[in-house]
């Protein structure tokens, strides 16, 4: 995968995959701390001690369409060749956590790439899993909470082109206001 956006974006399927209800998103980079993490939980399905067990083998997959999974072994795989490291924290029935760090201005670490074309795919294709999206940036913070987004739009679908294109904006402006994008 070119940038961490990507990946994010296959953690997250997984959680919609595991019948996830609400899914979270955060990241979080600290320039003075020289780090950068990606934290992707969930309220699916969780896994057993044998996914866990293998969860990071790319030849192993619960899904029946294809042989191999290579989402959660790549992400531990980037977040390694950047000094840093993956943790996966789950219970079945409750739900899984996802959370990688890499060294900020590590030369291997992947760009961010575009969080807020992932986020919006999230979004817009799944309206009725409810997501938390969090980037923080030292002490600046953006939280957007489709839960909380629906109670204020009330019967107005979250993926209808005008809420998205607010959303779009949201991310976009605090996005530039804070540099974020600056790799």
């Amino acid at each position: 995968m070119q940038d961490l956006s990507l990946h994010i974006l296959d953690i997250a399927e997984n959680s919609i995959t595991a019948g996830a209800a609400r899914i979270s998103v955060k990241i979080s980079e600290s320039r003075k701390a020289n780090l950068l993490i990606l934290e992707v939980s969930d309220n699916g399905r969780g896994m057993n001690e044998d996914m866990l067990k293998h969860a990071e083998d790319p030849f192993y997959t619960t899904r029946t369409t294809r042989k191999v999974g290579l989402g959660i072994p790549f992400l531990g795989q980037a977040a390694k060749d950047c000094g840093g490291e993956m943790k996966i924290e789950t219970e079945k029935g409750r739900g899984s956590k996802i959370t990688a760090s890499f060294q900020y201005d590590h030369i291997d670490r992947k760009p961010l790439g575009d969080i807020t074309a992932t986020i919006i795919v999230l979004i817009a294709g799944n309206p009725h899993i409810d997501f938390i999206f969090q980037l923080i940036r030292d002490d600046e913070e953006l939280l957007v909470d489709t839960a909380e987004l629906k109670n204020d739009i009330g019967n107005v679908p979250l993926n209808s082109p005008g809420v998205i294109r607010i959303i779009k904006e949201t991310i976009n402006d605090w996005l530039k206001q804070t540099m974020y994008m600056i790799e």
